[in-house]
């Protein structure tokens, strides 16, 4: 790992939410809606590096585009099985099972009644993949796509994999890009100029899509869990769950 990306590394519990919450700046970037950010006749294409990635990213935004009758893709680039490494009780087989089921799960919660793309790549291994993944999802991808996806800078080597590939793809395709912090809020800081605020908008959530955001979250029970196998605690740390607990989402665009 290079030093840049070292500072970028994934550690502990994190930054709080308490301390985000406190920070005047995320309440001052401007506001953006769901129909500003697919407007009418777009696609919403979602490509999550993990499943869990499409909720912790947009779950807030997908389930109000669910209510106002946008149309929604999702695409699944791994099955996850990379999450509990060393796991008896969770081995790759289990995994690969369980996690494409809480994922389709959670996207009822959210009122979503479609069936992710799975493309089958190897968790954790995206880092080499880029241009197979920017030419599987050409063919998927079509001109007026809103694509979001996690961020290029994110700090987890498959999301700035995905977030490099989806760049490419919707360049070559005339689709728009779209992108979303999902570790960047654990080893960042308020005001960290790491973070393109310049590009960032809020979109606030419904009190629903809050409710639904948070059912949608709990749906990965795999990922929430302590592994008595390892004595390693839940994958997805308490900050994260509180991030995802927000009544707002944030986007790069």
């Amino acid at each position: 790992m290079d030093a840049v990306a070292q500072r970028r590394a994934i550690r502990g519990e994190g930054t709080t939410e308490a301390e985000w919450s406190r920070w005047p700046g995320l309440a001052r970037l401007p506001a953006i809606t769901p129909q500003d950010l697919v407007p009418k006749n777009a696609r919403a294409v979602v490509v999550a590096p993990h499943p869990d990635d499409e909720v912790l990213s947009v779950g807030g935004l997908l389930a109000q585009l669910a209510a106002c009758g946008r149309p929604v893709e999702v695409i699944a680039v791994t099955d996850g099985t990379a999450s509990h490494r060393g796991s008896t009780e969770w081995p790759v087989e289990r995994l690969a099972r369980t996690r494409p089921r809480e994922s389709l799960k959670a996207l009822q919660c959210l009122g979503l009644a479609i069936e992710p793309i799975r493309l089958g790549l190897p968790d954790g291994g995206l880092k080499a993949l880029r241009a197979v993944l920017a030419a599987r999802l050409v063919p998927l991808l079509r001109p007026g796509d809103v694509v979001f996806t996690t961020w290029r800078l994110d700090g987890h080597p498959d999301h700035e994999a995905t977030g490099e590939a989806c760049a490419l793809a919707a360049a070559s395709t005339g689709a728009r890009l779209a992108e979303v912090p999902v570790w960047g809020w654990h080893w960042s800081r308020p005001g960290d100029v790491r973070m393109p605020w310049q590009h960032a908008f809020r979109l606030p959530l419904s009190e629903e899509a809050v409710r639904r955001k948070r059912a949608a979250v709990n749906a990965f029970t795999s990922q929430l869990r302590r592994d008595a196998s390892t004595g390693s605690g839940p994958v997805l740390r308490a900050t994260t769950v509180q991030r995802a607990a927000r009544p707002f989402e944030v986007i790069f665009l």
